[in-house]
Formats: structure tokens, C-alpha cells, sequence
């Protein structure tokens, strides 16, 4: 008793100490993507990347293009804390000072941000997107401990991932990437530890951030169906799915008559970019600016190589379940990217990010055990 009660303090303050260092390792990781994502493409404002019916006001004024516009669930909640907001601080922070300059003109490069009408909405989409992007490396880290992985490899394996993100978004990145991201681990998390009703706001808000999350619900159904019988884990996905279509309806029949289209066909420039190899073996353009770096996007032939090898070398050290969840979510994935998707557009593959995240954990894991057993691992 006296030897647990003198342990317990240091237990204690290990346990804060590790969970602050997690908290600054996470922080620093969601920072860099957030960074990465950011000077990549702002919000479709800036530079070469502004494209009007893209753009965060056209996204804020329900004028955007379809099916983009439906991604509502961030620009909608700017609507309403800017309604919310007295006009008072509105006006106190677009005239505070940060340094020389006023607040917008220091943190943005956008005629959006610095734009009073827009501002305050526009730093309430930058900063959720930014706290989206944590949250999804601790949703990432629930997961891998709802699995009962290596802790070490639950707390890299998200940070490797959060990081690799913005070379995933090769060709496009949106605001809405890293909510779906952390909705979608969330959702695996919560299907891994409860019943399937607990997962209903997830899938509310996750349609509401992007209308595919529609989708990736049936591929929750094998997860569901290790904790209860068959019968109660598809009227579980059933009723996610039509609690996700009543989302979703609604927003459709709102922007009916924008530009655009409820879907956008890709099959024929996906014929068109496999038959061409110097597209996917060099790349168009051949070489994409991330992090600062002028590198080959992540759908040319030598990245492509280095992730199926990391899936080819993890495949096998999945948990069953989540090998069972990773077919559901590649043969509703793949189908839909071909059909639907922008060649070499890697972030439309989204619904395979958690299965991703597992295999990078698991070769940890694996070099991990090889290093313990003195097995040259770096060679």
C-alpha cells in the first residue's frame, strides 16, 4: 500500500508529462499540414490557385460551384457566428494590430481575408480548419488504441500521416479535408468502442462537411458486426445511412440551381490519363510545390511504388477487422474515384486514409519488434 501510494505521484506526473509532450508533438504536426495545405492552395483565393466559384466568399454566399457548395458544414457555421458576433469585436479585430500591420493584412495573403465583409468568417474557417487538423491526429491515435496498438506506434503513425496529407492533395485541397478526415476517424473509433446509435452525430456532421461521408458509412459495417449480431449491425448502417441522407438531401435541393453538377463523370480523362504513361510515371506538371519543395506529385510512379509497398508490407498485420473494413472502404472507394474522381486526385481516395493510417502503424509496429530482437532494421 505505502509503495503504490509512493509510486502513484510519479505515475501522475509521467502521465501529465507524456500527455503535454503528445499534446506539442500533435500541435507542431497538425501546424506543419495545416501549413502545408494553406500555402498550397489558400481557399481557392490567391495567386494561379484563385478560381471564383471556388472560392471561400462563393462558399460563404451559398453562390459556389456543385457539388463543392455542398460542403457546408464550415462556411454555414462562419454564417452564423458572424451573425452571432457583436459588430464591435468584429471591428476590433480586423483593426487590431500585429506588429506594423493590422491582424489581416499580417496572417493572410488573401483580398478576401483582408476584405472587412469577409474577414471574421474567413479566420473562423482558417482557425477550424487548423483545429480540425489537430483533432484529427488524436482521432487518428484513438483509433490505433481502440486496436490495441504499440502506443508508440499510435502516437507517430498519426503524426507521419497528418503530415503526408498535403502531398495527398496532389491537384486539389480543400478546407473540408481535414474535418472529413477526422470525422471519418472518429467514426471507425466510435464503431470500434460503442454501439452503432452513438455514431449518428458523426455521421450528421460529416455529410454536412462533405456529402461522400454518405458512402463510407456501409464500410463501418464490418466493424459493427464484431461487437453485435448480423442483423443488428445493418439496420445499425442502414439507419447511419438514411440519418446521413436526411443530412444530405436538404443541402442538395438548397443549391439546385447553382453551376455545376450533383456529380462530376471523370471515367473518360481516368482512360484517358492510364493510357498516357508519361502522366502517371512523370507526372503533369512533373514536379509540385509542398512544404516549399518543388517534388513529384504523390500520384507519379516512384511515390505511388513507396505506398503500395508500406500496404503491401502492412497488409498482413492489420487486425482482422480492420482488413474486412479496408475491402468494404476500397470496393466503395475505388469505383467511385474512377467514376467520379480528377486523375490522380489521391485525396478522392479519402475513405481508404484510416486503413492507410493502420498500415503505417503496423510497419512501425513490425520495425519496432525487428529493433527489440536485434534484427538490422535500418539496413
Amino acid at each position: 500500500m505505502g509503495w503504490n501510494a509512493a509510486m502513484n505521484p510519479e505515475t501522475r506526473s509521467s502521465k501529465l508529462y507524456h500527455r503535454v509532450c503528445c499534446f506539442v508533438l500533435f500541435f507542431v504536426a497538425a501546424s506543419a499540414s495545416f501549413n502545408g495545405f494553406y500555402t498550397k492552395f489558400h481557399f481557392y483565393d490567391w495567386g494561379s490557385r484563385t478560381i471564383p466559384l471556388l472560392r471561400l466568399d462563393a462558399m460563404l454566399d451559398g453562390t459556389g460551384f456543385r457539388p463543392f457548395i455542398y460542403r457546408q458544414m464550415l462556411p454555414t457555421t462562419a454564417n452564423w457566428m458572424d451573425r452571432a458576433t457583436p459588430e464591435a469585436v468584429k471591428a476590433w479585430l480586423f483593426n487590431a494590430q500585429l506588429g506594423d500591420q493590422k491582424l489581416p493584412d499580417e496572417m493572410f495573403d488573401s483580398p478576401i481575408a483582408r476584405d472587412r465583409v469577409y474577414f471574421f468568417r474567413y479566420l473562423v474557417v482558417y482557425a477550424a480548419t487548423f483545429l480540425f487538423a489537430l483533432l484529427a491526429v488524436y482521432a487518428m491515435r484513438m483509433v490505433c488504441r481502440a486496436l490495441d496498438l504499440n502506443p508508440i506506434a499510435a502516437v507517430f503513425a498519426p503524426v507521419v500521416f497528418i503530415l503526408l496529407l498535403p502531398y495527398l492533395q496532389c491537384k486539389g485541397g480543400f478546407f473540408y479535408d481535414y474535418p472529413e478526415l477526422a470525422l471519418m476517424a472518429l467514426a471507425v473509433w466510435a464503431a470500434l468502442k460503442f454501439d452503432w446509435f452513438w455514431i449518428l452525430p458523426i455521421a450528421a456532421l460529416g455529410t454536412w462537411n462533405k456529402e461522400s461521408f454518405l458512402f463510407f458509412i456501409p464500410a463501418l459495417y464490418p466493424i459493427l458486426r464484431q461487437r453485435t449480431s448480423r442483423n443488428n449491425a445493418l439496420i445499425g448502417t442502414g439507419v447511419l445511412c438514411l440519418a446521413s441522407a436526411a443530412v444530405y438531401i436538404p443541402i442538395n435541393l438548397r443549391f439546385a440551381r447553382n453551376p455545376g453538377g450533383t456529380l462530376g463523370w471523370g471515367l473518360m480523362q481516368q482512360i484517358h490519363f492510364l493510357l498516357h504513361p508519361s502522366l502517371w510515371i512523370f507526372g503533369d506538371p512533373p514536379l509540385e510545390k509542398t512544404y516549399g519543395l518543388l517534388l513529384m506529385p504523390a500520384y507519379t510512379l516512384l511515390p505511388m511504388a513507396l505506398l503500395i509497398w508500406t500496404a503491401w508490407r502492412g497488409w498482413r498485420y492489420l487486425p482482422p477487422v480492420m482488413r474486412r473494413h479496408g475491402k468494404f472502404a476500397a470496393a466503395i472507394n475505388l469505383p467511385l474515384y474512377f467514376l467520379f474522381g480528377n486523375p490522380g486526385e489521391l485525396r478522392a481516395l479519402s475513405m481508404l486514409y484510416v486503413t492507410f493510417l493502420l498500415l503505417i502503424a503496423v510497419n512501425f509496429i513490425e520495425w519496432i519488434r525487428r529493433g527489440r530482437s536485434g534484427d538490422r532494421v535500418l539496413a
